[in-house]
């Protein structure tokens, strides 16, 4: 089975539960909002407690499932070691919030700090990706990732046959209760539409069953082999709307992106397009690269594979954009070289010492020259061309003056 993890405070997997049916302290304050000293103390001393008896109920799960037959193990082990992952990214969570609160040394700094470690996403520390099997790679927060750990954890225990804390049908019948309240509150969350009117008949299914299971407890039946599918199917509709509303969330805030970036590139387009001008106004032949238009692709779609497939395009003018700054940029870097080539000929040309015979026809390379770097736009090849050939001329000359020289 999953070797099971070891909290921060020392304390080994075989701890009892001490509080049945305790479910994860509700978080103060809200992301961007500092949490102030008193109401991050409670959070963190409720939130200790609950990770602590967290640990000793799936350590509980832990040790009956290594009774059951092989076959069970495997339906049940993957669940668990999902719940462990997401056990020890909290645990995690919780040593550097009480590391940042410091026995209550918070100022304002650490007042920020803690709401983000709080509200932020809880995949961004050193435990990695959190994820479940039938939605991937997720991002939440740290309340709702122990909220997520409740849920699981509620059906690991009935997978298992385990009550949480004790046996007696009752307080089974309260937790199953308390699950389809919090499903209730949740279901305002969801947009309207499909999924919100299929959350609801759910919903509404489960409400029944539980009012026919208390009913059957009042007449005296017997109701453990019934609450256990209740207790399961309650904890997942639990657990999928909590993981939809993250969902919701992460794509929500890749669109705020995706918009942001839309901006950029748009603002970019534009100073690229003037760069092109420029080029197109300073030299020739100068290069001919299309600059695209960020707003041809149309408005950033909400769906996640619309997104997806969005930002694909996005980085293909992105890509594009890139090329064309380089080209023109380029390009007006060889303008530049070119009309520096030529000033530092005309600075030499009083210095160098030129047969008389070949000064004539440097002077008419000259004249080109100067008259090439005063045209508009600038034609790079063929002033680049004419100062080749008088450093060419220059080069020929003095060589054959050097040889005249030498042989007299």
């Amino acid at each position: 089975m999953t070797p099971f993890p070891q909290t921060s405070d020392g304390a080994g997997p075989g701890a009892t539960s001490g509080a049945a049916g305790l479910t994860a302290p509700a978080a103060p304050g809200s992301l961007g909002v500092p949490v102030q000293a008193g109401a991050a103390q409670t959070y963190l001393n409720a939130l200790r407690q609950w990770v602590t008896q967290r640990r000793a109920d799936l350590a509980e799960v832990d040790a009956v499932v290594l009774t059951l037959p092989p076959a069970d193990q495997a339906a049940i082990t993957t669940d668990l070691t999902v719940a462990l992952s997401f056990w020890k990214a909290v645990d995690d969570r919780l040593v550097l919030l009480e590391t940042t609160f410091d026995g209550g040394r918070v100022g304002p700094k650490e007042a920020e700090r803690l709401s983000t470690l709080i509200h932020g996403r809880l995949d961004s520390n050193s435990s990695g990706n959190l994820s479940l099997p039938s939605s991937g790679s997720l991002a939440v927060s740290l309340p709702e990732a122990c909220r997520l750990l409740d849920s699981l954890t509620r059906t690991l225990q009935a997978r298992a046959s385990l009550a949480p804390g004790a046996a007696e049908s009752s307080q089974r019948i309260t937790l199953t209760r308390n699950g389809i309240e919090r499903v209730r509150d949740q279901l305002p969350l969801v947009p309207a539409g499909s999924e919100r009117d299929a959350a609801a008949q759910q919903l509404a299914r489960l409400d029944r069953r539980l009012t026919d299971l208390v009913d059957r407890a009042r007449r005296g039946a017997e109701v453990g082999g019934i609450i256990a599918p209740l207790e399961i199917e309650v904890a997942t509709l639990e657990r999928d709307l909590i993981v939809a509303s993250a969902e919701r969330a992460n794509a929500a805030r890749d669109r705020t992106q995706t918009l942001r970036r839309v901006d950029e590139l748009d603002a970019r387009a534009a100073a690229i397009r003037a760069l092109e001008k420029a080029c197109l106004d300073a030299v020739t032949p100068a290069p001919h690269l299309a600059v695209p238009n960020v707003h041809a692709l149309g408005p950033v779609p909400r769906g996640r594979a619309d997104l997806d497939a969005f930002r694909t395009r996005l980085d293909r003018v992105s890509r594009a954009l890139d090329l064309a700054h380089e080209t023109y940029a380029a390009a007006l870097a060889e303008r530049d070289e070119v009309a520096g080539l030529a000033g530092a000929l005309t600075a030499m040309a009083g210095a160098t010492s030129v047969p008389e015979e070949g000064r004539d026809d440097l002077t008419e390379l000259r004249a080109r020259i100067s008259a090439a770097t005063s045209e508009r736009p600038l034609p790079v090849h063929r002033t680049r061309a004419l100062l080749a050939a008088h450093q060419t001329y220059v080069d020929a000359i003095t060589r054959g003056a050097s040889t005249s020289r030498g042989g007299r």
